[in-house]
């Protein structure tokens, strides 16, 4: 990789926030907050949309217990509030949550492309084609998911804070081993879900094989055209390494200042970029 590159990388923020230009695009309309439930077969997905505008997927942090709920909550930052001015927010509960709504077979040979069926699908419910995506921890491995499957659905995409495999996690009591209280957490909410099933699951998951960014390879990474911007973090669940090595990778990446998330007064900043990032590739 040349030094260009590098140096492009390293300059990421300033990058974007001068080559953000507002382009013409067609608005498409949702509707304000509603709650509602898209079915497929056996699996019940609960889901909410805000504003109006281009589509923009937005993915909950939390692990395997990410909820509308908790991307309301504001960590890091409100985003639907963010961006329902601009864009068509639609986001929703993950199959299995333990604290959400949706509901559906615990799919244990396929666990990834299960959430990527459930995501895809609800955007194909709403009649939805090309869409913009933003994902926050578990989200950027989704986010993989659906580059993968439908690079030419992802307009362009935002990983904040992904998680990522670190070698520590092949211990359980590990911090960044968040997966390893769901098994319990939903056989207590849905009994039907035997224990072996769900420890079968997140084994499938997140530990046969676990590299990088859990879905897709480096070579993946590559090869992908698809424009993201990255926003990296360095906790357990979240390792610094795996981001930056996503926006080194990506021929069309773009990264955040490091940290951007504190101090507090940092995050204004990042959400800005943000802006700047999806305005300059919204669809004409």
């Amino acid at each position: 990789m040349g030094s260009t590159r590098r140096s492009i990388l390293a300059a990421g923020a300033a990058a974007a926030a001068t080559a953000a230009v507002p382009r013409v695009f067609s608005q498409q309309t949702g509707t304000q907050g509603t709650g509602k439930f898209y079915e497929n077969g056996p699996v019940r997905i609960y889901y909410e949309e805000a504003g109006s505008g281009v589509p923009l997927m937005l993915l909950p942090g939390g692990g395997l217990n990410s909820t509308v709920a908790g991307l309301k909550g504001g960590n890091p930052f409100p985003a639907i509030d963010e961006f329902k001015g601009e864009y068509r927010c639609i986001t929703a509960d993950l199959r299995n949550a333990p604290s959400g709504q949706s509901t559906g077979p615990v799919e244990v040979d396929r666990p990834w492309e299960s959430y990527a069926d459930d995501q895809l699908g609800l955007m194909d419910h709403l009649g939805i084609d090309k869409f913009m995506v933003m994902g926050f921890c578990i989200g950027g491995p989704f986010i993989g998911s659906l580059l993968k499957r439908a690079p030419n659905r992802v307009v362009a995409a935002v990983l904040a804070q992904p998680v990522g495999w670190r070698p520590e996690m092949r211990d359980r009591k590990y911090q960044g081993a968040f997966w390893s209280g769901w098994p319990a957490q939903i056989t207590a909410k849905r009994p039907e879900i035997t224990v072996q099933t769900a420890d079968q699951f997140v084994t499938k998951m997140f530990e046969t094989n676990p590299d990088f960014l859990f879905t897709v390879t480096r070579d993946f990474m590559r090869s992908c055209q698809n424009p993201i911007l990255v926003l990296p973090d360095e906790v357990p669940a979240h390792p610094y390494a795996v981001a930056m090595e996503c926006a080194m990778l990506a021929p069309k990446a773009e990264v955040s200042i490091f940290p951007w998330k504190e101090p507090k007064e940092r995050i204004p900043l990042a959400v800005r970029q943000i802006h700047s990032f999806l305005k300059a590739h919204r669809p004409a």
